[in-house]
């Protein structure tokens, strides 16, 4: 059991335990339940510093890839964005 921490930069933090072989439509739905919203409308991404070109750039996480996958682990931060 891991703890996915979720913010959407508006104040709200969502703290979420779920397992590393959820797929991240779960995880949606645990975060839907916490926050009150559709899981269809949330986007999860992660920014990340690519070395080749040095900019910044971001992974859109798909609903049927597992956590595990992702290789995302305890205590992660994930961005939580409205579409």
């Amino acid at each position: 059991m891991i703890e996915v921490v979720c913010n959407d930069r508006l104040g709200k933090k969502v703290r979420v335990k779920c397992n590393t072989d959820d797929t991240i439509g779960d995880l949606k739905k645990l975060i839907a339940a916490q926050t009150g919203t559709r899981w269809n409308k949330i986007v999860l991404k992660k920014w990340f510093l690519s070395e080749r070109c040095l900019s910044r750039r971001y992974t859109i996480f798909k609903d049927h890839v597992s956590l595990g996958d992702y290789e995302i682990h305890d205590g992660m931060n994930l961005e939580l964005y409205y579409q």
